[in-house]
């Protein structure tokens, strides 16, 4: 395993990450034993990964808590998260606070490294740095929390609009952002600042469907001719990119979209999630694989550089 700092955090994380959420979520979501679902997070650790991040709305702080007892906790880096209260209940910080202690108790651990402030819209972005992020530092300073953070919705919003908004105030340690060669535009919204600022950066969707399901390529690729945002003759190729593989640069897209991901400048870890042990395997092993080739990278950007409206979800 390779190690990195987590920006301003001083964190030494692996540059893979175990993501417990996703589609997989540990397994839980595809049939999964809780059992088998601890022996990913187990896998993980053999594996070198010391960043494990979940969240109380993946439903698998439980899992992780019990696959980490036997574990000195300062050799983890343990992230979680939670939606923002609604603005409008009684007690908002308070059910934030309550959130952190509930997600303490299913993790069985009196600390977290990163709590995350979780899938925050633009339009909540205000509420949640005004009301919500006191309560946060208040639990900094009693030891419950070493470092806060912003996660993105990604999905509905893959411009970074949140983000970016966000990167105006200097109160966030880590951020977790959406990047994959299908919608690079973090590249110039949001990792230049990050780095300016020494932000930790955690990269989200690496692959997801688009980047392992054929057909689901083939969906979005319509949908970004639809936008002009791609070559329309790119939704006639039968295989739009079959250079990331041709003569064994790589075996398959899924290990060329982590290997993109991991030198991205900005980009400190990389998440991966999965409820199989071999699946793990290989995407840790795609992640710690050399660049791919610069003139890929080049023509990945000449293919995807303008899009900015997809997540490859």
């Amino acid at each position: 395993m390779q190690y990195t700092t987590l920006g301003r955090t001083g964190l030494n994380v692996s540059v893979a990450g175990l993501g417990c959420g996703g589609h997989s979520r540990l397994g839980q979501k595809t049939g999964r034993t809780e059992q088998e679902s601890i022996q990913v997070v187990r896998q993980a650790l053999d594996l070198g990964i010391n960043l494990i991040d979940t969240a109380e709305a993946y439903g698998t702080e439980s899992i992780v808590g019990k696959a980490i007892q036997d574990v000195a906790r300062d050799q983890l880096v343990i992230s979680t998260k939670k939606l923002c209260p609604d603005r409008e209940s009684d007690d908002p910080s308070g059910e934030l606070r309550r959130g952190v202690e509930h997600s303490l108790k299913r993790l069985q651990t009196d600390y977290v490294d990163v709590f995350y402030l979780h899938g925050v819209r633009a339009g909540q972005y205000q509420y949640a740095r005004d009301t919500l992020l006191p309560g946060l530092l208040q639990m900094q300073e009693q030891g419950k929390v070493r470092f806060v953070g912003v996660t993105e919705a990604f999905i509905p919003d893959p411009q970074h609009s949140m983000a970016e908004r966000a990167l105006q105030d200097d109160c966030w340690d880590v951020m977790m952002i959406g990047f994959n060669f299908l919608n690079q535009s973090a590249r110039q919204r949001v990792f230049p600042q990050t780095q300016a600022k020494n932000i930790g950066t955690m990269g989200m969707f690496a692959v997801r469907n688009a980047l392992s399901r054929p057909a689901h390529l083939k969906k979005i690729l319509t949908e970004l001719r639809n936008k002009n945002q791609i070559d329309p003759a790119l939704c006639e190729m039968p295989d739009v990119l079959g250079f990331l593989t041709d003569m064994g640069k790589a075996e398959t897209i899924p290990e060329a979209a982590y290997r993109y991901c991991r030198y991205e400048p900005g980009l400190d870890s990389v998440l991966t999630g999965t409820g199989s042990v071999e699946h793990l395997k290989e995407n840790v092993a795609a992640l710690l694989k050399a660049p791919l080739p610069l003139a890929d990278c080049e023509r990945l950007a000449a293919l995807f550089g303008q899009v900015d409206s997809v997540s490859g979800n």
